[in-house]
């Protein structure tokens, strides 16, 4: 698949944002977990992602709490649905994957839902770091537990000042 993608730095590392004319398919970290099939055919252009370009970047300055972008991400009907339920979580808070997999109608399926989530390809727009454990500790995450931290804490910094 040709995607138009950007790289840049952020206050949590170099971010790269890839997608085409149907919306955003791709968020990497620096370091991740799995990485995105056919990059070799990625093609570099920073104005065609300058809106998700500035949105991920107000998310992490605090100025910024929902993204409105285009998303096309791939995945199985299972791994979708995951997906989408990781918008409904609100800014600032956290579910367990047991509350996620509830919500989504699968009560039994935490682990599955704890995969899915792991391959999460939109990561901070479709906040898979609001996920942690039923115990309250932090789990894995793409783009490693510090940068899953920063970010629950920047959400709780920012809930905080506005409450």
């Amino acid at each position: 698949m040709s995607l138009l993608y950007d790289t840049f730095d952020s206050p949590i590392g170099a971010l790269t944002v890839a997608g085409d004319s149907q919306g955003i398919h791709h968020i990497l970290f620096e370091n991740n977990r799995y990485d995105a099939k056919g990059r070799e055919h990625w093609q570099r252009d920073a104005h065609a992602l300058r809106d998700a370009r500035g949105q991920l970047l107000e998310y992490l300055r605090g100025e910024r709490v929902r993204f409105d972008l285009p998303l096309a991400p791939h995945g199985t009907p299972f791994q979708l649905r995951v997906w989408k339920a990781l918008a409904d979580i609100p800014f600032g808070q956290t579910w367990s994957y047991v509350a996620l997999a509830r919500h989504i109608d699968h009560p039994t399926a935490s682990r599955a839902v704890g995969a899915a989530n792991g391959r999460n390809p939109l990561p901070i727009v479709l906040p898979c770091h609001r996920v942690i454990g039923s115990s309250g500790a932090l789990t894995g995450f793409g783009g490693g537990l510090e940068t899953k931290a920063a970010l629950l804490r920047l959400e709780t910094r920012r809930d905080a000042l506005f409450a």
